[in-house]
């Protein structure tokens, strides 16, 4: 991690725990907006003015939140105006790194350097997804869930698609979102860097207790899960549904069942998966080699060949 920009541990997935021994993720760094004129954002941010061909997103494939930015960036159309590097799979000893010249806009061998060119003292871990702005040379945000709401309205006549978050939904979205993140998103985390069985348990349950929440609301034959249209709260479950199977029931201890014995929620995946763009940010030998790769849960580096995620792309309509 870092500290007062400088590298000075092993990457360790683990960076804080509470008194119970549960996994604590950390807080973004960086949370400013970017708007069609440059002012503040919905709650006061700093402002960045919307330009084509200034900013850059920096990801990584295996990464569920920085692939929320990801297919934000497919579904609004904006491509052509914000370019991207993605990092290597595995983590290092010193987290996120570019293969050679992977990093075009800033050079970097490592993601925690493009960390401390926004703030030679920053703290803490150097996270993906990260939009830097090449103008002011600085790093925009590395909130996901901020950067996917910039994507969706911040670049106002830029961007094209649709409103992934329309104003007569916010308060549900806002509700789901907020039911999803603890239980799901993030619980799959809390299963796997538990360092007590209680922790585990507590994280384990939840994390079915919401798959089977979701696969019951979608038991009344809608397609996604606000209804007949598409919101950033299907980003958020996809991005997690994709990597389960993969990734969570076995490394992560999330074993009761596979989301491929849920008849609805993986007809759902499945949905989105098939939406024009999206497979191109769902890359499964990456998730693999990228989870697979921590140390502190897989020491041998063991890659596993299976599982069998050809029901992904065999999408079903909701009524079928």
């Amino acid at each position: 991690m870092l500290v007062n920009g400088k590298w000075v541990a092993k990457w360790d997935p683990v960076q804080a725990k509470d008194e119970q021994g549960g996994f604590v993720r950390q807080v973004s760094t960086f949370r400013n907006w970017i708007t069609p004129d440059g002012s503040a954002g919905p709650a006061g941010q700093p402002g960045f003015r919307a330009e084509a061909g200034r900013y850059h997103l920096y990801v990584a494939l295996i990464c569920p939140w920085a692939c929320r930015t990801l297919m934000a960036r497919k579904l609004k159309q904006l491509e052509n105006v914000i370019s991207i590097s993605v990092v290597e799979p595995e983590l290092t000893d010193e987290g996120w790194r570019f293969a050679a010249g992977a990093d075009a806009v800033n050079g970097s061998t490592y993601m925690h350097e493009i960390y401390t060119r926004a703030d030679p003292a920053v703290n803490g871990r150097a996270t993906v997804p990260v939009l830097w702005d090449k103008q002011t040379r600085t790093i925009v945000s590395n909130e996901s869930a901020d950067i996917l709401r910039i994507f969706n309205s911040g670049f106002g006549t830029l961007a094209r698609g649709p409103d992934l978050y329309p104003a007569d939904l916010a308060a549900q979205i806002d509700a789901l979102n907020d039911a999803i993140y603890p239980a799901l998103n993030n619980g799959v985390y809390r299963a796997g860097f538990a360092t007590t069985q209680a922790a585990y348990e507590a994280a384990f349950h939840d994390v079915f207790a919401m798959l089977d929440t979701l696969e019951a609301r979608l038991s009344d034959g809608r397609n996604w899960l606000h209804g007949d249209r598409f919101t950033e709260t299907d980003i958020r479950a996809f991005v997690t549904l994709a990597r389960f199977d993969a990734a969570y029931h076995s490394l992560f201890k999330c074993n009761l069942r596979r989301l491929a014995d849920y008849p609805n929620l993986s007809a759902y995946t499945a949905r989105i998966y098939a939406l024009p763009g999206i497979a191109e940010t769902v890359n499964v030998d990456h998730i693999k080699r990228g989870y697979y790769s921590i140390k502190a849960l897989n020491p041998n580096g063991i890659v596993p060949l299976g599982p069998d995620l050809r029901w992904m792309a065999q999408p079903r309509k909701a009524k079928d």
